[in-house]
């Protein structure tokens, strides 16, 4: 059963939510201090909202049960509070998933990393199809997304695409498309109508932030080359390319695709850092890879999470049986339900080891 959040917590949420807008309206805010109230003020507003009803409907729970000892009132009250009985535990459980504590990543930006699996040609097109999906996402959300680099397919699509996603709360939202992305379809090149079956591997990573990865400049071996492939004649005139090798983890990043060395070495740091930070992140978040794995999964490229089948015009995730029949506007970037409803089965199952953990 979920514990009962006490009615001085409903308060206390309340009434910093007043205080926020109250000085967010007074209009003599630095800059900096407006920029932070305003960010807080996002975060608690939601909150706020779940707690408002959650006071209303017991203090209606309260009243309907007094009315009962009316006689002319009784029979009216009985009913209401039958519908009462049924709305306040969800209301009192959506409010505790909502207090529960979040991943200290997700309010960060995040590296979108798209690379093609089984199924040749067709894999790297529905890799390409994935990357626009998401970029398409990304506008609708507001947020930036800054390709970092890319190797093309001969005949479209990507081999493996790597780009930054910006924005406020990217990997809270994204984080649950880490894995294996199964595809069945009619392929262009398919003469006889038969249906294919490929797959693309994504993984979302946490930007890192400066304070979590220190790097020590001798751990680094850094090779300046001539850039290859297409690009213009200065790309290949012009040693601009840079790979990076961090050596006590044996990571290696490639890039190449700006005219200018230090953009080159910028963005590949960039990768690193994200890269380093995963890795000290998964080893962080080991003890927790079991209950992970269970609803809605670990994240895990070896994982399948979802088939987008195109004759059926079906998205099936796997993880929380969610089986969606709007494929042609969900490759437009219209994720948003999915993605809420992976959120909420993450809430419910963070919820559930905690009443379990608590009897």
């Amino acid at each position: 059963m979920t514990a009962s959040i006490s009615a001085t917590r409903l308060t206390a949420i309340l009434s910093r939510r007043d205080e926020l807008q109250s000085q967010l309206a007074s209009g003599d805010l630095p800059p900096d201090r407006f920029v932070a109230l305003s960010k807080e003020y996002a975060e608690v507003e939601p909150v706020a909202e779940a707690a408002a009803e959650l006071e209303r409907l017991r203090i209606e729970f309260v009243d309907l049960e007094a009315m009962l000892n009316d006689p002319e009132l009784r029979d009216m009250a009985a009913e209401e509070l039958q519908l009462i009985k049924v709305r306040l535990p969800e209301a009192e459980r959506d409010m505790a998933i909502r207090l529960l504590p979040k991943d200290s990543a997700d309010e960060r930006s995040a590296m979108l990393e798209v690379r093609a699996g089984t199924g040749g040609d067709e894999a790297a097109l529905f890799a390409g199809d994935l990357f626009r999906m998401y970029q398409r996402y990304a506008d609708a959300q507001g947020w930036k997304v800054e390709l970092i680099s890319a190797s093309e397919s001969e005949v479209g699509g990507y081999k493996e695409v790597v780009a930054s996603i910006t924005g406020a709360g990217v990997f809270a939202k994204l984080k649950f498309e880490s894995g294996v992305h199964r595809v069945q379809r009619v392929p262009a090149t398919e003469s006889g109508g038969r249906i294919h079956t490929s797959a693309a591997t994504v993984a979302v990573l946490p930007e890192a932030e400066e304070v979590d990865v220190q790097i020590d400049e001798k751990d680094l071996k850094v090779d300046i080359y001539r850039s290859s492939g297409a690009g213009g004649q200065h790309v290949n005139t012009t040693d601009s390319a840079i790979r990076i090798t961090h050596i006590p983890t044996g990571l290696v990043v490639i890039q190449q695709d700006q005219r200018s060395q230090h953009k080159n070495r910028a963005k590949a740091m960039q990768v690193l850092v994200a890269r380093i930070q995963e890795a000290e992140r998964n080893k962080r978040e080991s003890a927790e890879a079991a209950q992970r794995k269970g609803l809605i999964g670990s994240g895990d490229r070896s994982d399948r999470i979802r088939t987008y089948n195109y004759p059926q015009g079906r998205l099936t995730d796997h993880r929380i049986n969610l089986t969606l029949y709007k494929l042609t506007s969900i490759m437009e970037g219209d994720l948003q339900e999915v993605i809420h409803q992976l959120q909420l089965a993450r809430g419910a199952e963070l919820m559930a080891a905690l009443e379990q953990a608590n009897t």
